[in-house]
């Protein structure tokens, strides 16, 4: 088929119109257009919170885990830290459950600090029970040459609750006083209960949070270094921790390879059923980092 000239002239001039609009760029619709396209995920962090890999806009002003999976180095089960910011201690957390200890067995293996915990909330009607190891755990790790800290279980419900778990930690270590050179934990858990509810079931995080507060407000008004004893999803989804910022933070993750937590960590929970010596049960091992220079 033969063009006409007229015809031809239309192709010519729409060749040209099609190679300028190629050579002058994105025309300013479309710049308008692919300008709307953004990040979705801009300023948030992939991570896994325990369940599931998540997208999470991270807390402004919280302190942000400086911890690697490659710091940390293994030799069998037990794991040590071989980054250079800070120096890993060993340590220890008890309860009654560990029947008798001999604490200086326990020395000598290498563990150097004791968490003991001092007292519990009852998680059905709410009763304060001192633990009944308290005081012989703490006179034998003391006497072992150990430094010393507690941490109380905690159910409070409300902030009056958390202060009234304070002021009776606080009556229990009073004759320890010089002695505890370690932090004093709020150790709030979530109950798993199959034939009882507990009475924390639904627990507002705004309360949950009032209650730690309290707890380490109160601890600390009498000199003590309060500490924090979380997990994925009370530091994910339970605490604010812009309130909580400036606590020690004991990270409970066992069985993985580091203490993989998006915030700050002071000290490690890195297993429930460390072989220990001196401890005839499984023992809760940990590690804290304490910061060089």
């Amino acid at each position: 088929m033969r063009l006409s000239r007229n015809a031809i002239v239309v192709v010519v001039v729409l060749a040209a119109v099609a190679l300028v609009l190629l050579l002058s760029g994105p025309t300013e619709a479309g710049a308008a257009n692919r300008a709307k396209v953004t990040d979705p995920h801009a300023g948030q962090v992939y991570l896994y919170d325990g369940i599931d890999w998540i997208w999470m806009t991270p807390v402004e002003g919280v302190p942000v885990n400086d911890i690697t999976e490659s710091d940390i180095v293994w030799q069998g089960d037990v794991p040590s830290y071989g980054g250079i910011q800070y120096k890993a201690v060993r340590g220890v957390d008890v309860s009654y459950h560990q029947n008798d200890i001999d604490w200086q067995k326990v020395k000598e293996a290498g563990y150097d600090i004791a968490i003991i915990q001092v007292g519990r909330r009852g998680y059905t009607k709410g009763g304060l029970t001192e633990d009944e190891r308290f005081q012989s755990y703490m006179r034998g790790a003391i006497d072992a040459g150990m430094r010393v800290g507690v941490y109380f279980f905690s159910q409070a419900i409300n902030v009056q609750e958390a202060i009234e778990e304070a002021e009776m930690t606080l009556r229990l270590i009073r004759p320890y006083r010089d002695e505890i050179t370690m932090p004093v934990y709020y150790d709030w858990e979530k109950i798993y209960e199959y034939d009882t509810e507990p009475r924390t079931a639904g627990l507002d995080s705004n309360i949950l949070s009032d209650c730690a507060v309290a707890f380490c407000e109160t601890v600390r008004a009498e000199g003590y270094e309060p500490g924090l004893y979380i997990s994925r999803p009370t530091g994910y989804y339970g605490y604010d921790l812009t309130r909580l910022g400036d606590v020690h933070m004991w990270f409970t993750l066992p069985e993985a390879k580091y203490p993989s937590f998006y915030y700050k960590v002071d000290a490690w929970q890195y297993s429930y059923t460390g072989k220990v010596p001196g401890i005839s049960t499984d023992a809760d091992v940990n590690l804290f980092f304490e910061p060089i220079g």
